[in-house]
């Protein structure tokens, strides 16, 4: 068991991470003295990361997991072992700046009913423009839809400082977000069966049928290479898109809306295979398929799962969920920024 000296742990999973350790690391040590211990949780790795995390940064806490069962999983294990009172899930490839930490933690103290919280996630690559995993805060549309402000589809927006707010959010990136470590173990943590991909967003959705939010602090800025695990645009990136969006359905929408909102995703993936299979994309079909095989093989224990998290619902509210479908308002309406969609999401102060 390690416990945090500082009320906070900085949890980075890596696997085979050592070239981004190198990277990123000495800022993130660095910046420790702000208010976090630093925990590196090695995931089974091949090379020597864990070697050489030990050696060049001693005074960063290590764990070491035996067989890697992927992000969610990694995380599951590691955080049984890690005490404190809030837990800051950091992903290997993000870069830190100065001062990134004391906003997400002040977002936290000031506001109680706040369950997670994450900050500005901008491009590595191109760092003047926003990062698909998260950027500025993410939402759900009426259909189940996940999309995020200076994020819709694959379309990045510059970050001009219009979104330096701090709002609520539905869901908070999984790559790197603060939680209050208590209500983490008491919602079950991250669901390891999901393997990778939308974990975060099934948590959120779970604290916020506690009674709980998430947000979003514009004052704090990180970067994210991103695809450094699962590349964009993969088949496997493919498969659980369309596999664990089901599970997140199932699990957490409630009885009323999921009878006529599951056979309506469920014509709505179908079409965008055959979309796929005009278009050549015979791989992206076959994904497709077998995404929704495997989700009906193992709907028996989606089921489990969706009765266990009905037990902790005690609130449903709208905060954080845009009540139009945002596949028709970027592909038909071409609206591609979310500014053009004129909805405001609630401030959190």
């Amino acid at each position: 068991m390690i416990t945090s000296l500082q009320d906070t742990a900085v949890v980075i999973l890596s696997y085979n991470g050592k070239k981004w350790h190198q990277l990123f690391l000495p800022l993130i040590v660095a910046q420790a003295s702000t208010g976090y211990d630093v925990v590196v949780v090695d995931n089974a790795s091949t090379d020597d990361t864990l070697e050489y995390v030990q050696t060049n940064f001693p005074t960063v806490h290590t764990l070491q997991i035996a067989v890697n069962k992927g992000f969610a999983n990694g995380y599951y294990e590691a955080l049984r072992q890690i005490h404190a009172k809030y837990y800051v899930l950091l992903s290997a490839d993000f870069e830190v700046t100065e001062g990134w930490f004391p906003p997400l933690l002040h977002a936290m103290q000031r506001y109680p009913g706040l369950a997670a919280c994450q900050p500005k996630i901008r491009y590595w690559k191109e760092k003047e423009k926003f990062e698909y995993a998260g950027a500025a805060g993410g939402f759900m549309d009426k259909w189940g839809y996940l999309f995020c402000r200076g994020r819709v589809f694959n379309d990045l927006e510059t970050d001009n400082g219009q979104y330096n707010d701090d709002i609520e959010t539905f869901w908070a990136s999984g790559g790197c977000f603060i939680v209050r470590a208590d209500l983490y173990h008491q919602v079950g943590g991250l669901d390891s069966d999901l393997y990778a991909h939308m974990e975060e967003v099934d948590l959120c959705w779970r604290l916020r049928n506690m009674g709980y939010k998430i947000g979003y602090t514009g004052q704090s800025t990180v970067y994210h290479v991103g695809g450094s695990v699962i590349s964009y645009g993969s088949p496997q990136k493919l498969y659980y898109n369309f596999r664990n969006s089901l599970v997140l359905l199932l699990k957490n929408e409630r009885g009323a809306k999921l009878a006529w909102l599951f056979p309506l995703r469920l014509i709505l993936d179908g079409i965008a295979g055959l979309q796929m299979l005009a278009g050549g994309n015979f791989v992206g079909t076959f994904t497709i398929i077998k995404a929704h095989f495997h989700f009906y093989g193992s709907l028996g224990k989606w089921l489990k799962k969706r009765k266990a998290a009905k037990k902790m619902v005690t609130h449903r509210d709208t905060g954080g969920i845009y009540n139009k479908s945002i596949i028709w308002q970027y592909f038909a309406l071409r609206k591609k920024t979310f500014t053009k969609l004129n909805w405001a999401p609630e401030r959190l102060y």
